[in-house]
C-alpha cells in the first residue's frame, strides 16, 4: 500500500521520515506520490519554455536556457530553430520537436526553471519552503532543471551528481531510473567519468526506480545515476547547492576583508610606493618586506574574519529567506515580468495586497528585503503585524496610510507582491 505523505511535508517528514529511508540523508530512496497534481506538472515546464522563447524573440538578457539533444549529441545548430519556430499546437509538442530535431528522439534541458515559470516556482517552492523549516537551507539556494523528452537516456550518461537534489517526475508516462553507488560504480566501471553509449550491463547492477507522475527521488551527492524512458515525459531535479564554506571564505568573505585592508587612496601608508631595490641586494630583500607586509595584514584579517562572516551570512540568509530559497541570480524573467506588471499608480486605500508564493518580507537590521531584493524603504514603513500576515500567505487591505501606500510600493518593485486594485481604480484604467 502506497504511503500518503501530507502536503506540504511537515517536520516530522524531514526530522524522521527523510532520513529514516534514505540512510541518513546518504542514500536514493522513491518517495512515491509526494507531489499533487496541483503543485506542478509537465505543462507549467513547457510555459517555462514558452517564456524562454518569449524572451528570445524580445531580445532579453535572462538566466534561464535550454539545451537541445538528439540521443546523447548537444545540438546547438537546432536551438536557433526551437527558440524561433512557431509555437505547438495545444497537446502537439512531441510531433513539433520531432520536426525541429528531424528525429523521432530527443531532450530538452531547461536550466533556472524557477525564474521562467512561477507556477513552478510556487508549487516546488512550497516543497523547498517545508524542506528548509525542517532539514535546512542549502547556503547557495536551488535551482530547478527541467529534463523533458522520449530519449532512451539521459544526455549525460552514466553521471555523477555533485550536489544533494530530488527528481520530481511530472510525467504524463513514467520513467526509469538507476542509481549506483560511487565506490561501486568506480568498480564497475574502473573510474568516474561518465558512461556513454550502450550501459544496459551496467543497469543490471544499478538500483532500479520506476518514476511515474507525482513521486519524487531523492538523489544525495555523490550518486551516479541516469534516466530512461520509451515514450514522452518530463521530471524536473531541484538541485540543493551546499557550497562549502573554504570556496564561500575564498570567493566572497577574504577578497572583500583583504580590499579593505590594502589601504584607502594615495595619503594612505599601505599606499606608498615601494622603496627603489637595491641591486645588490637582489630579490632576497624584496621577498622579506613582501612577507612582513603580509604576515601583518593577514593578522589584521584575521581579527576581521569573526565580522565580516556574520555580516556575509546574514545578508546570505535574508536574501535567500525572501527569494523562497531559489538561487539568487541576474536574469529573473519572472521576477522582472512580475515588477512591470505591478501597477504603482493603483496602490490605494481599499486595494488588496499579497505576496507572490513563495516570496516573503525579510527584516534585515535596517534592510527590508522581499523576492532576494531589497526594497527602499526601513523596517519602520512596515508593522510586525503587516509582515506576519503576508509571509503568512494572507491579502491585506491597505488603508489610508501614506506611508504604508509608500512603502508598499517599494515592495511591488521588488517583483514579489500581486495587487488587486479597488473596482473604481480598475474602472478608471478601463475608461
Amino acid at each position: 500500500m502506497m504511503t500518503t505523505y501530507a502536503w506540504p511535508p511537515d517536520r516530522t517528514f524531514w526530522t524522521s521520515t527523510f532520513p529514516d529511508h534514505t540512510t541518513g540523508r546518504t542514500t536514493p530512496h522513491l518517495f512515491k506520490g509526494i507531489i499533487p497534481a496541483a503543485a506542478a506538472g509537465p505543462q507549467d515546464v513547457l510555459a517555462g519554455f514558452e517564456a524562454i522563447r518569449r524572451a528570445h524573440t524580445a531580445g532579453s538578457a535572462i538566466k534561464a536556457h535550454v539545451r537541445v539533444y538528439v540521443g546523447e549529441d548537444l545540438r546547438d545548430d537546432l536551438l536557433p530553430k526551437a527558440l524561433t519556430a512557431t509555437s505547438w499546437d495545444a497537446d502537439a509538442f512531441v510531433p513539433w520537436m520531432q520536426d525541429i530535431v528531424g528525429a523521432d528522439r530527443f531532450s530538452l534541458v531547461l536550466n533556472n526553471l524557477e525564474t521562467v515559470s512561477p507556477a513552478l516556482a510556487a508549487g516546488l517552492g512550497t516543497f523547498l519552503g517545508s524542506l528548509i523549516d525542517g532539514w535546512g537551507l542549502p547556503l547557495g539556494g536551488a535551482e530547478l532543471v527541467a529534463f523533458a523528452g522520449n530519449y532512451a537516456g539521459t544526455a549525460f550518461g552514466i553521471h555523477e551528481g555533485y550536489e544533494d537534489a530530488f527528481l520530481v517526475h511530472l510525467g504524463p508516462n513514467p520513467k526509469n531510473f538507476y542509481c549506483w553507488p560511487a565506490g561501486q560504480y568506480e568498480k564497475l566501471t574502473g573510474g568516474k567519468e561518465p558512461t556513454y553509449g550502450d550501459y544496459q550491463a551496467l543497469l543490471e547492477q544499478g538500483e532500479h526506480f520506476l518514476l511515474e507522475p507525482g513521486d519524487a527521488l531523492f538523489l544525495p551527492r555523490r550518486v551516479f545515476h541516469v534516466g530512461t524512458q520509451e515514450t514522452f515525459s518530463v521530471s524536473v531535479a531541484m538541485a540543493l547547492y551546499t557550497y562549502p564554506y573554504a570556496k564561500i571564505l575564498q570567493d566572497r568573505i577574504f577578497p572583500d576583508i583583504l580590499t579593505s585592508l590594502a589601504g584607502q587612496g594615495p595619503d594612505d601608508p599601505l599606499n606608498e610606493p615601494s622603496e627603489m631595490a637595491d641591486a645588490a641586494s637582489g630579490p632576497g630583500a624584496v621577498a622579506e618586506r613582501l612577507a612582513g607586509i603580509g604576515r601583518e595584514l593577514l593578522l589584521l584579517a584575521a581579527d576581521r574574519v569573526r565580522q565580516e562572516a556574520r555580516q556575509h551570512a546574514d545578508q546570505r540568509w535574508a536574501t535567500l529567506r525572501s527569494n523562497g530559497g531559489w538561487e539568487m541570480v541576474e536574469g529573473d524573467l519572472a521576477r522582472q515580468e512580475a515588477a512591470d506588471a505591478f501597477a504603482a499608480e493603483q496602490v490605494t486605500p481599499g486595494a488588496e495586497i499579497s505576496l507572490i508564493t513563495p516570496y516573503r518580507v525579510v527584516i534585515d537590521g535596517e534592510r527590508v528585503l522581499l523576492r532576494g531584493y531589497q526594497a527602499g524603504i526601513t523596517p519602520a514603513a512596515l508593522d510586525e503585524n503587516t509582515v506576519s500576515a503576508l509571509n503568512a500567505g494572507s491579502s491585506i487591505t491597505l488603508p489610508d496610510s501614506q506611508e504604508l501606500l509608500t512603502a508598499v510600493q517599494a515592495l511591488g518593485a521588488t517583483g514579489g507582491l500581486i495587487l488587486t486594485p479597488r473596482i473604481g481604480d480598475t474602472e478608471d484604467t478601463a475608461a
